[in-house]
């Protein structure tokens, strides 16, 4: 059975929220957009206090090479434009919009008709894509078009299309995998031919046997397509984890999966793709899960970018009164929300509600050098050593030890049986460490 071979973990699957038909969110009364939504400079605005805006129409306008467009995601009139607190808990520069109506675009391809023919170039697609303001959804947010620019000296053979989903909880991406099938492939396509390859690989872990079913089933009218079951365990959706399970190329410490000739986008960006290029639809939306254990509804909603957190909430039936974390993401990468005011974005892929008992962390002990952390990395790091140098304050050995090879998995922090914050020192540890790359090289 295909997967990666080094570490990795089993937690608790939950995905209660499997067989929840994606809903449409209602609209909420005002909507607060993000200029950074991607990994990279923030977006600039084109747009001033009282302008009339539709939705889909261009907000922010990303400049630098690493950024990405911003939509306004409702029709109305902006209210101002301010700093909003992101799910980080900083303040950030933000549209803010009062929703006065849906009226979209009129380029925007609203007919619901499903079109296949390609006949953009490759150029056209990338360009397409960038206007779109195209991330990946997959969490990491990365502008889609930029990847698709292979740098000179690289080649790129196959692209990886990421349909593992192998967070606890989370199940957006399983119910946009059986609800707009036939858009994944075709937006894999598009992909494909703006990559320039002739392959592509679908991953899909076996806890889904429906979307690998009907997605495979699909793959026999697309050229090139091949989609694979593989073993669930986390976090065998990590790029480079997926990359060793489906081709069994390792790419090197440092480096991009371009090295080994690889292009790895989610399931949720190729659908995207599909709606950029053959609908004319920017990213204005996406598919949220919110669940949890205590929640009496769970559910997959379509929601705008910039709706409050609160708004998904309410929709599920409100905070349940023992909730004592609210999370964004998964349990294993997400980040615990001190404001569920805060807004969707477009790298928000789930809202999770866990009670008092299962919020609270185990008292933090010795370290009792079982190893358990170096036997899960995925990939070959020793944990509580980057720890304790992040710890320390000695930022060099944390360098010298990969500390920035860590795709911050959590799978240390999980198996560790004296609740040692791992992961939480080895990220302050990578943004200390990039911090020093980035000034060594601006010298």
């Amino acid at each position: 059975m295909k997967t990666f071979k080094l570490g990795g973990v089993h937690p608790p699957e939950n995905k209660f929220s499997a067989e929840s038909a994606i809903r449409v969110l209602d609209l909420p009364k005002q909507v607060s957009i993000p200029l950074a939504q991607n990994l990279g400079a923030p977006a600039k605005p084109v747009v001033n206090k009282g302008d009339e805006v539709k939705a889909g129409q261009l907000i922010a306008k990303g400049e630098a090479f690493i950024s990405a467009n911003v939509h306004a995601s409702v029709s109305g009139k902006v209210f101002k434009i301010d700093e909003v607190m992101d799910q980080s808990g900083y303040r950030r520069p933000a549209v803010i919009i009062n929703v006065e109506g849906d009226e979209w675009e009129g380029s925007i391809d609203k007919k619901d008709i499903l079109k296949k023919d390609i006949s953009l170039s490759k150029e056209e697609i990338i360009g397409k894509i960038k206007e779109a303001g195209i991330v990946g959804l997959g969490g990491a947010t990365f502008p889609s078009h930029v990847k698709l620019m292979v740098p000179e000296g690289k080649k790129a053979e196959v692209l990886i299309i990421n349909g593992v989903e192998c967070e606890p909880y989370l199940t957006s991406d399983h119910r946009l995998m059986l609800e707009k099938a036939e858009e994944i492939m075709i937006g894999t396509s598009i992909l494909m031919k703006g990559l320039g390859v002739e392959k592509a690989y679908i991953g899909i872990e076996n806890n889904k046997p429906d979307a690998i079913e009907k997605l495979g089933q699909l793959c026999k009218q697309y050229e090139g397509i091949e989609v694979y079951g593989l073993k669930v365990k986390y976090p065998q959706g990590g790029e480079k984890q997926l990359i060793k399970a489906l081709t069994g190329r390792e790419v090197p410490s440092g480096k991009l999966p371009i090295e080994v000739g690889c292009v790895v986008n989610n399931v949720g960006t190729a659908f995207a793709v599909y709606e950029a290029v053959q609908k004319n639809k920017p990213l204005f939306e996406r598919i949220v899960t919110v669940t949890g254990k205590n929640l009496n509804e769970k559910a997959n909603f379509l929601v705008r970018v910039g709706t409050p957190v609160s708004d998904l909430i309410k929709a599920v039936g409100d905070l349940p009164e023992d909730t004592g974390k609210v999370v964004s993401g998964g349990p294993m990468m997400g980040k615990a929300l001190n404001n569920v005011d805060v807004p969707v974005v477009k790298g928000t892929s789930g809202i999770l509600l866990f009670d008092e008992k299962h919020a609270s962390r185990v008292e933090m002990r010795t370290c009792i050098r079982c190893a358990k952390c170096i036997h899960v990395c995925p990939m070959g790091l020793e944990p509580i050593l980057l720890a304790q140098y992040s710890e320390k304050q000695r930022w060099e050995d944390a360098e010298k030890g990969r500390i920035m090879d860590c795709i911050e998995c959590g799978s240390c922090q999980y198996t560790c049986p004296s609740g040692r914050p791992l992961l939480d020192y080895i990220r302050l540890g990578k943004q200390k460490v990039g911090q020093l790359i980035r000034n060594r090289g601006n010298k």
